[in-house]
């Protein structure tokens, strides 16, 4: 009954305080509302588009690594934040989205010929724009309905492209940075060593299929 009951806890995690999550959407657009109000009172400095541009990207970036490692946190740590997974996967969306918008409204100015003209010459846009791209489609199923729609198995499928998109946003962050100072590299080694831990248990779980209990999500 005992190793019943911790096995238990172990599936259900740490028992946190929940908090409603609307909150965690008004939360997470607070970066976006400050630094759009500082571009608004002209307070991001000489290049104000390059960084709104950088922030909003990088605010991304951040809410895709916290995705990331929600999985981790429960198997390791036994703290649950599942029930928040798919907010701060859509912030990572809106964020992406914002950053996109961004550069084409006001950097480009709707010139689609030379955004078009970027995406084939500046790698970094290129590999920007594919992980936008594969954010798509998680954000369009991230409701129950779609969940139903298309079965759990084929859901889990599609939406582990968001690692390909988290990847290839870590890299994108790394080109558009250029002098290698130590802040992409930093995001670069935690979605790598996120994305390791998830192969790393999965093949575990694949050498040992006995160990699975009935039910358990994939890794």
């Amino acid at each position: 009954m005992a190793d019943s009951s911790a096995a238990s806890r172990s599936r259900s995690g740490l028992s946190i305080p929940q908090i409603p999550k609307w909150i965690v959407y008004a939360a997470g657009f607070i970066p976006a509302v400050w630094y759009f109000t500082l571009g608004f009172t002209d307070q991001l400095g000489a290049d104000p588009l390059k960084v709104l541009e950088r922030a909003l990207g990088l605010w991304a970036l951040r809410f895709l690594v916290a995705g990331l490692a929600i999985t981790p946190l429960r198997q390791l740590f036994g703290v649950n934040l599942l029930r928040y997974r798919r907010a701060i996967g859509l912030l990572a969306f809106y964020y992406a989205a914002l950053h996109l918008l961004t550069y084409i409204v006001l950097d480009q100015g709707l010139d689609f010929g030379a955004v078009w003209a970027d995406i084939l010459k500046r790698p970094y846009i290129t590999i920007g724009m594919i992980s936008f791209s594969l954010l798509v489609p998680l954000a369009i199923t991230s409701n129950n309905a779609m969940v139903r729609r298309l079965g759990a198995h084929v859901w889990t499928k599609l939406h582990r492209l968001v690692y390909v998109a988290a990847a290839a946003a870590a890299v994108h962050f790394v080109m558009v940075v250029k002098a290698w100072p130590p802040e992409p590299l930093i995001y670069a080694s935690l979605v790598a060593s996120l994305l390791v831990y998830r192969m790393a248990r999965g093949l575990i779980r694949a050498n040992a299929p006995s160990a699975r209990a009935p039910g358990d999500a994939p890794p």
